[in-house]
């Protein structure tokens, strides 16, 4: 009697999530610094690097052009998006005012389910540091700002900084692939802990502001040759 052949365990994967996949991997070669601001993204090249149809890798284009880090024109195509020096500091004026304003108004010391809940962050963003998971460095990071900010206690101020971390993911994602700049983010996220427990909110908001020097700078450097070429 012939033994009937066992069931596969594992499903192809949906077309959203190949979709899901494709757009992932795009996001992660440009705010990882693999695409480098300006470069042309070309449909066919994608295609085959991500073994995806065309359909797929214009979607992915589309959904990045709505995040704000991929750049359509006309008679161009699509490139990473490049942002100014002077559009970089611009950005990064208005995300500094929202940064401190934020940490200005957190009721200091916080309760202690929030440094329990930015602990298991910091131990998760570290992890995923020390194994160099560059997409989980990338979602714990943000997870602990997150977290961080909710404090404050105004969702719209919060959803306004959220909106200004995200436009500023090109430029500053690249960094957390850096040992100097990592090693430097996880001191200073150790140390948001350590003032989240006492009572100098001046302290904290001029530490949220440091913490975002170092990608902003790497990010100029970066498109200084770009800029001189243009």
């Amino acid at each position: 009697m012939k033994a009937q052949a066992a069931s596969p365990d594992i499903q192809a994967p949906s077309r959203e999530e190949e979709q899901a996949e494709v757009i992932r991997r795009l996001e992660e070669d440009i705010i990882f610094g693999r695409f480098a601001p300006g470069l042309r993204l070309v449909e066919d090249t994608l295609m085959q690097r991500y073994g995806a149809s065309r359909h797929f890798v214009r979607q992915a284009l589309f959904q990045l052009e709505r995040q704000g880090i991929v750049l359509r024109e006309k008679n161009v195509g699509a490139t990473v998006r490049f942002y100014s020096a002077e559009e970089v500091r611009q950005i990064y004026e208005v995300r500094e005012m929202l940064t401190r304003q934020t940490a200005l108004m957190i009721g200091l010391p916080v309760p202690a389910h929030l440094i329990e809940q930015l602990s298991e962050l910091q131990r998760q963003y570290c992890a995923k540091a020390d194994a160099q998971d560059m997409r989980g460095i990338h979602e714990t990071n943000d997870a602990f700002h997150l977290a961080l900010f909710s404090a404050c206690g105004n969702p719209y101020l919060v959803r306004s900084l959220q909106d200004y971390m995200n436009l500023t993911l090109p430029m500053r994602a690249k960094n957390l692939a850096d040992s100097e700049g990592l090693a430097l983010s996880r001191r200073q996220h150790e140390l948001m802990i350590e003032l989240l427990k006492g009572r100098d909110n001046w302290a904290l908001a001029q530490l949220c502001v440091d913490h975002m020097q170092y990608s902003k700078s790497d990010y100029l450097t970066r498109i200084a040759g770009n800029e001189a070429r243009r």
